[in-house]
This record gives structure tokens, C-alpha cells and sequence, in this order.
């Protein structure tokens, strides 16, 4: 299988949710294939490599105490920093600690969400899209645990329009009643975008419950791992669901994404049980497809994939992963039916 790209295991990543880690509260994770141990002591998030510099015991089997993570073998206890406070039955007054650290990684907790990044050359904050947290809207996030497959097809997945008409037949489009479109991509060189431009909403029950009055989606690819999906009617965003597609290892991934609403007459619970309705199927489709996909590719040993006339992105999503710009500007538009 690839391996993940030094772009990805140096971005930040989101690990977990704020609203799923409690105060005392310990989990244990892979993030680019590193082990890390999330906790909350005091009101602030945590993050370390799941290892004491003791015995190499795994943290993530301890406990929050007395404002740190306590590690069961002999009890060890670190802050978020990675400060040691405590060696039991031993006196740390005077001595040095620097060498009893633990390796602690930077945590930035924002929109509801826990950031981690594995190097110190990320920037000081997570960069997010925008729309994300903005309070004109109603957000609500929505977490579906570890899926098989690769963080990359799963993004190659979100920014491809052609396969919803088979694999969500029926709920986002239908194979048997197809729609013209036009086609456009745009890039500024850090990003890329595909943005449909078409006449009257999709015809399958969630385009046609959710989002009638719509004309124009923008898919785009904040790399290395975040999708942001754009639904716009005549005069206003209709949905905008932010997707993160954090990789455990070189072939699972943690997907979280928020959905996006304007606020209106209907309360944001109802939205988002709706919402919930409508995609359940269509997220179990795509957690299908990923895996059977994975399992392919590794029983022949690599990816072997084939382009045709749809995947007018070529290569620019595998550069982008990859760490690389790609040429700014706009294509021609590409005429379609999906």
C-alpha cells in the first residue's frame, strides 16, 4: 500500500471531538500511524506519544490525577506538556526533570473539534476552511469512528461527481435519470475545486427533501485532509458539510464531518435529525465501497487505476496530497450528465 507523504504526517489533524472527551477522560489512537494518548486534566486537552520514557508502557492505559496522565506500571504522571509532576515514592524537588519527560505533541481546540499535529514545523494553528464555525450558521458534527481504506481515496471519493449516480442511486443521484451539467475547475494553486453548475437540484431524496432551490455545488480540497462541499441556491448557501479525513494508518482513516446550515424558521435539531436521515445510508455506501476497494488493492499488492473521460481532475489531487502546487487558474467548462 502508499504510504502517507511527509505533507500529511506533518499537517494538523483532527483526532477527536470536544463534546468526546470529558474532563478524566483518556483515549488512546493512531495518528499517520503514530500511537498518541488524548486526555482532559482540568479543562484542557492533552496529547502525548502513547509511550512512558520510563518502561515504554502504553499511557493510554492510565488515568487522569491530579492534573495529568498517571502511568499504571509505576504510576509516573505527566502533564499536557509532557512535564513530569510525579515519581512515586521518589522526591522531584531539585532535581531535573527535563530527562523524565514525555513527548508531547501540540493540541489546538477549536469549533468543537481537537486538533493534533506530529511536527513542529506545522503552523501554529490548524488552517480551516470558511463557513466552518461561523455563527450565522447552525454546525453540527457528526463522527464515524475508523473506516478501512486510504484517507486519500476516501478524499478522491468526495470530489468525484460520477459515482454517485451508481453507488448512491436513488438518494444523491439516480443512474437511470441523469441531468446536463457543466463542469468547471478551478485551482489557486494550493487548492483545487470542481464546481457543477446545473439547472434543477439532483433527483434523489435527499437533493429533492433538502435543498430544492439548488444550482451550483462546490466540492473543494483543502490539502492534505479536508474537504469542504458547497451546496448554493439562487441567493444563498443551502448546505456546506466540512469533511476531515485524518489517517490512522497507511490504510484506515477517522472521517469526521460538519454539516452546515443557515439559520432559518426550521430549529437546528430537526435539520440535523433530517439531515441524519437521509445520509445514513448514503455514509454506509461509501464505508462499503472504501473497504472493498482497500481489499482489492491489497491483494494485488498496489493501486492500478485506470483514468477515463470523468476524471478531468488527473493527477492535481494526488499532487496536492502529496505536498506539491499545481498551476493556478480555471479550466474549461466540461459538459456532463449525472
Amino acid at each position: 500500500m502508499m504510504k502517507l507523504p511527509d505533507a500529511v504526517r506533518n499537517a494538523w489533524h483532527l483526532v477527536a471531538l470536544s463534546r468526546g472527551l470529558r474532563e478524566g477522560q483518556v483515549r488512546g489512537l493512531k495518528v499517520a500511524g503514530m500511537p498518541i494518548v488524548l486526555f482532559r486534566a482540568e479543562g484542557k486537552a492533552g496529547a502525548l506519544v502513547d509511550r512512558c520514557p520510563h518502561r515504554n508502557f502504553p499511557l493510554s492505559e492510565g488515568r487522569v490525577h491530579e492534573g495529568g496522565i498517571e502511568c499504571p506500571y509505576h504510576g509516573w504522571r505527566f502533564d499536557a506538556a509532557g512535564e513530569c509532576l510525579a515519581v512515586p515514592g521518589c522526591t522531584l524537588g531539585g532535581a531535573k526533570t527535563e530527562p523524565l519527560r514525555a513527548e508531547a505533541l501540540r493540541v489546538a481546540e477549536k469549533h468543537g473539534g481537537i486538533f493534533v499535529t506530529l511536527s513542529d514545523d506545522a503552523p501554529a494553528e490548524p488552517p480551516l476552511p470558511p463557513t466552518l464555525g461561523d455563527r450565522a450558521h447552525d454546525h453540527f458534527w457528526w463522527q464515524q469512528g475508523t473506516w478501512r481504506g486510504r484517507a486519500f481515496d476516501a478524499i478522491e471519493n468526495v470530489m468525484d461527481p460520477f459515482h454517485t449516480n451508481h453507488l448512491h442511486h436513488g438518494f444523491i443521484r439516480r443512474r437511470d435519470k441523469r441531468l446536463p451539467v457543466s463542469l468547471l475547475v478551478e485551482s489557486s494553486g494550493n487548492d483545487i475545486a470542481m464546481v457543477i453548475e446545473q439547472q434543477q437540484p439532483d433527483l434523489g431524496l435527499m437533493s429533492r427533501f433538502l435543498e430544492r432551490d439548488r444550482s451550483r455545488s462546490v466540492s473543494q480540497y483543502y490539502p492534505p485532509t479536508v474537504v469542504q462541499a458547497r451546496w448554493e441556491g439562487p441567493e444563498k448557501l443551502t448546505l456546506c458539510v466540512t469533511a476531515f479525513f485524518t489517517p490512522s494508518t497507511d490504510d484506515s482513516f477517522m472521517p469526521f464531518a460538519c454539516f452546515t446550515t443557515p439559520r432559518g424558521l426550521a430549529p437546528g435539531w430537526l435539520k440535523q435529525a433530517a439531515i441524519r436521515l437521509f445520509l445514513a445510508p448514503v455514509v454506509a455506501q461509501d464505508r462499503r465501497a472504501l473497504a472493498s476497494q482497500s481489499e482489492v488493492m491489497t491483494t494485488f499488492g498496489f493501486p492500478r487505476f485506470t483514468a477515463g473521460p470523468g476524471d478531468i481532475l488527473g493527477s492535481r489531487l494526488s499532487r496536492l496530497w502529496q505536498g506539491e502546487t499545481i498551476a493556478a487558474g480555471q479550466d474549461a467548462p466540461v459538459d456532463a450528465m449525472l
